[in-house]
């Protein structure tokens, strides 16, 4: 059971319930900034002198990588959290130390984030994936889509069914331990987020996680100019017959979003509500000099949301109904999830379209309150 830094954290047997590790992180970044929740399938890459382009730089591809499900700044290649078909889960922190911060561009830990991924199929091999693009590109770059240069090292925590790792970089530099669920004592949000761990240690559920993520007196929920932008919790069943379950909001404040299952199956169709608009060539992101106006990146669940929250600040009656329709749905959510675990039924007809369905359904519910 460890907080790891201020909006990561992880859970392990037997501080959880079910034998299943419980990974949940939320996303803090500028409160403008649109985040998206996109699925990328598998892929073989025949051609051996295959370039990939990151955020802002080409590196070389591999011959195979793996199905993604990526919760990322709509303007950026990388990701701040996410999962891929194994079962693997990452989430990075941003961290300073006296190692000077690069601002040329390199890799971002968000690419990094994406790249572990894309590329293994365990935790550790993760790890190595990161540590050996790490030594061989660097990481650099403006970490926000702004003129105003913002970069940062990375650290990161990586899960799968059976263990976690923590990886803490510092330009090129890189250190890892395996999570052993020790106490470590660090001032502010960390300790306030390992208090909400320890209150329910031996019954920890991935609803306890996202009451953990939803916790504004901790600050782990944050407001303000950072803010939760977005929210990931995952269900890692040590038993492998049983599927990985991630859960993300796709919108910002977990505690008035709502949390969204995912489960992989073959032939997922795009998350098209989830999905920001591209601009192509015309992205301020890859016409140099870079970020020379910003356009409008909300998906059409991150409008209705944001149109509901409105709603939420100005009408109390009609807030009520709001926010008890959305925690009806999750409920059902949750419910539903629950039983395929206890089960071990998955119709992968209906799973197949889970995530879109969802979403649909919560745009259904912020429409339905926000007409007069």
């Amino acid at each position: 059971m460890e907080p790891y830094s201020c909006d990561t954290f992880v859970a392990l047997p037997p501080a959880t319930v079910g034998n299943r590790i419980i990974f949940g992180k939320n996303s803090d970044r500028l409160c403008d900034e649109v985040q998206e929740v996109v699925y990328f399938p598998a892929a073989v890459h025949d051609n051996p002198r295959e370039h990939l382009q990151c955020t802002y730089i080409e590196i070389d591809q591999v011959p195979e990588t793996y199905a993604v499900v990526l919760s990322r700044p709509a303007w950026l290649w990388g990701a701040e959290m996410g999962a891929n078909e194994h079962g693997v889960c990452i989430g990075n922190e941003a961290v300073w130390g006296r190692e000077e911060v690069c601002d040329e561009e390199a890799l971002l830990g968000m690419d990094l984030v994406r790249l572990g991924l894309e590329r293994a199929d365990t935790a550790e091999k993760a790890l190595n994936v990161i540590v050996d693009l790490l030594e061989k590109y660097g990481q650099g770059g403006n970490c926000s889509e702004s003129r105003m240069v913002f970069s940062y090292h990375n650290s990161f925590l990586i899960a799968d069914r059976n263990e976690a790792w923590i990886l803490e970089t510092a330009g090129k530099y890189w250190a890892a331990e395996k999570v052993r669920a020790k106490m470590m004592i660090s001032p502010g949000r960390y300790c306030e987020g390992y208090k909400l761990l320890n209150k329910h240690k031996g019954n920890i559920t991935f609803e306890t996680m996202m009451e953990i993520l939803r916790d504004k007196p901790s600050g782990i929920n944050m407001e303000g100019e950072f803010l939760t932008t977005a929210s990931m919790v995952s269900i890692l069943p040590q038993d492998s017959s049983l599927p990985c379950i991630h859960f993300f909001t796709g919108t910002p404040d977990p505690e008035r979003s709502i949390f969204k299952p995912f489960i992989f199956v073959p032939n997922i169709p795009p998350l098209l509500d989830t999905s920001s608009p591209t601009f192509e060539l015309e992205d301020p992101v890859k016409k140099k000099p870079r970020f020379q106006f910003k356009p409008d990146r909300r998906h059409p669940l991150y409008q209705k949301h944001q149109q509901a929250l409105e709603i939420i600040d100005k009408k109390e009656e009609k807030a009520k109904t709001l926010l008890d329709n959305m925690k009806k749905l999750e409920k059902e959510l949750f419910k539903e999830m629950e039983s395929i675990l206890q089960n071990k039924h998955l119709d992968v007809d209906k799973v197949v379209n889970l995530f879109p369905q969802c979403a649909k359904d919560e745009i259904r519910i912020y429409k339905s309150n926000i007409s007069p």
